[in-house]
């Protein structure tokens, strides 16, 4: 992937006026009021600036509206405009209940870039929250509102955001009979999206690099299920190595140095660890049962996967040092699809029961298993990089067996805020992997 821009951020001293209670948005119990927002039109010198900056206010209203946490106060309830460098009459704005005012100002620098500069302010507390400058290309405008909206985020709920990242996946187009499957990447409100695969080679499972600079995935080129590498910055595409078998569901560990794929030999399906400096290839698992479905832990040294080792599907954990294995789940139905969330406090679950798909989330213990989500087909779960929400796909059952529309959907760790990523028409999205955050 050409890098499309280079940002510099320089982050601004936040004034602050004597100290009040600080706000802060509660994101844990999920059903609480939203925290309402007011984002004042940005200040501007040219008619194009304006239309620039109006783009970015859409953009990081929309990114924060879609969190759940908050609510996009009208603008036409505005009680007054605040000039960049004056305060806010914080009296004027409480009667319309706003809690967060934040006033903006977009420039073209001297060199014909963009300048961005925002300021956030606690209306009940009566203080300045946040300040800071953004500088961009011109190519990279709503990249700056993801990385606006971030900023906005992690200072009211002091999590990491996850709006300034892509998702990549499978865009499936044609009858249901003669599916064409393009591996597609996109930005995580479903903008820009691109395809890095062509119409002619059937690919499955693509997954991020923890650079971002290489995406691995199943190709079946030539009849030939194997397990290949793109490079985002200069699209070359390579196999990953030969292995004498057909090879699938790669997983990249958090270093980036290897590689768990699921090895066919003899018939028989294991865990396999492909070292990428000394291409060496080490066995993980063992015994007639399927395993397959590797995810590593966030420190390295575990993998989850699914087997059925028990007489049906289940998800086992593995030490890397010792190949020790361990059962996590035992709920009713089979479990499957399993990924470790980059905290390292859960690991999320496709499980199928009474003719239903649910997706879910268990401790790395096995134990506070949560349903967050239950339809007729729904597979794929993929972490946000703060761990807070999970992108999955999900297909509508039909009366007419020769249509299936699948959907990428996003749910919060807490059950609730879901909502599907618009695709452009007539494209069916699957397999989503969310990215780490871009460089």
């Amino acid at each position: 992937m050409k890098k499309i821009l280079f940002l510099f951020i320089a982050y601004i001293l936040v004034i602050t006026l004597p100290a009040h209670a600080e706000l802060h948005v509660d994101i844990i119990a999920g059903t609480t009021e939203p925290t309402s927002i007011a984002i004042q039109k940005f200040e501007t010198k040219s008619k194009t600036d304006a239309t620039t900056a109006e783009t970015i206010r859409s953009v990081v209203e929309a990114d924060l509206k879609s969190t759940g946490l908050f609510r996009i106060v009208s603008h036409d309830a505005f009680p007054e405009f605040v000039k960049m460098g004056e305060m806010p009459e914080f009296e004027s704005w409480q009667p319309i209940k706003t809690q967060v005012f934040v006033q903006s100002k977009l420039d073209t620098t001297k060199d014909g870039q963009y300048k961005l500069e925002f300021y956030v302010w606690d209306i009940n507390g009566q203080e300045q929250i946040e300040a800071q400058s953004l500088v961009g290309s011109k190519k990279s405008v709503r990249r700056l509102a993801h990385i606006m909206a971030d900023a906005i985020y992690e200072r009211l709920t002091g999590e990491t955001g996850y709006f300034d990242t892509q998702i990549v996946f499978i865009a499936e187009t044609g009858d249901i009979t003669n599916r064409i499957k393009r591996m597609a990447i996109m930005d995580s409100d479903g903008h820009g999206m691109r395809y890095l695969s062509d119409e002619k080679t059937f690919v499955m499972s693509p997954h991020f690099s923890p650079n971002m600079q290489t995406i691995i995935f199943l190709s079946f080129r030539d009849d030939d299920p194997m397990v290949w590498t793109l490079d985002l910055d200069t699209g070359a595409q390579r196999k990953l190595g030969k292995f004498g078998g057909m090879n699938f569901a790669p997983r990249f560990s958090p270093d980036g140095t290897r590689v768990a794929i699921s090895l066919v030999k003899n018939g028989i399906t294991h865990i396999y660890e492909y070292d990428i400096d000394s291409k060496k290839l080490r066995q993980l698992t063992f015994g007639n049962s399927l395993n397959t479905s590797p995810s590593y832990s966030p420190d390295g040294k575990q993998l989850v996967f699914n087997s059925d080792r028990s007489g049906n599907q289940q998800i086992y954990v593995l030490d890397l040092d010792t190949l020790n294995v361990k059962r996590l789940s035992y709920g009713a139905g089979r479990y499957a699809t399993p990924a470790w969330s980059p905290d390292g406090n859960f690991i999320a679950f496709t499980k199928i029961a009474d003719d239903t798909f649910y997706i879910g989330i268990m401790n790395p213990n096995g134990r506070n298993e949560k349903i967050l989500a239950g339809g007729w087909y729904m597979e794929a779960p993929s972490w946000a990089p703060n761990s807070r929400r999970v992108v999955y796909y999900e297909t509508e059952k039909s009366d007419n067996d020769m249509e299936r529309i699948s959907h990428i959907r996003t749910v919060d760790v807490t059950g609730h805020n879901m909502y599907d990523i618009e695709l452009p028409e007539n494209i069916n999205g699957v397999e989503p992997t969310w990215s780490p955050r871009l460089p």
